[in-house]
């Protein structure tokens, strides 16, 4: 069954403070292979003007996937998602994400749109520091795949 378009413009309440430490960024750095100073240096990162080190661009990602897990168990949305892809990713932001942030995430469904059976929607989390600044956007769209096509390929599969 198709997501209902009449979600979209849900929000959910905001997550519990998340707070970024040092070395969560330098295993995060680590774990994407950059080698930028200024994830690892306190010295590199206020030398690029930043009060601590900073966070690579895609480190958002932990916390708003994390905090979609509110729209993806929605028991209203009825979404499965056995069936769901991660279809594409993408960050806005107002200022990097730096040690000692101590951020909350609140998500919305942005977009709901169904194409050849599959679903396609887009989850919105917009990540605040505790002084209520805006920190980065993140949208995340994920793909349900149809039921037919799922059983299609068990088909061919096994």
């Amino acid at each position: 069954m198709p997501l209902d378009p009449s979600y979209v413009g849900r929000t959910y309440p905001p997550t519990e403070a998340y707070e970024v430490g040092r070395e969560k960024i330098r295993e995060f750095a680590e774990a994407v292979g950059d080698a930028n100073p200024a994830y690892y240096d306190a010295e590199a990162a206020r030398a690029l003007g930043h009060p601590d080190v900073i966070a690579p661009p895609t480190f958002p990602f932990a916390l708003t996937y994390r905090a979609a897990a509110q729209v993806v168990n929605d028991p209203e949305l009825g979404l499965d998602f056995s069936r769901v892809v991660h279809g594409d990713q993408r960050f806005t932001y107002t200022r990097p994400v730096r040690a000692g942030d101590r951020l909350s995430v609140t998500v919305s469904i942005e977009a709901i749109k169904s194409m050849a059976g599959n679903d396609f929607l887009t989850v919105r989390g917009e990540v605040y520091d505790a002084d209520g600044e805006h920190v980065v956007t993140a949208l995340m769209m994920l793909v349900v795949r149809a039921v037919e096509a799922e059983s299609a390929e068990q088909k061919v599969g096994g």
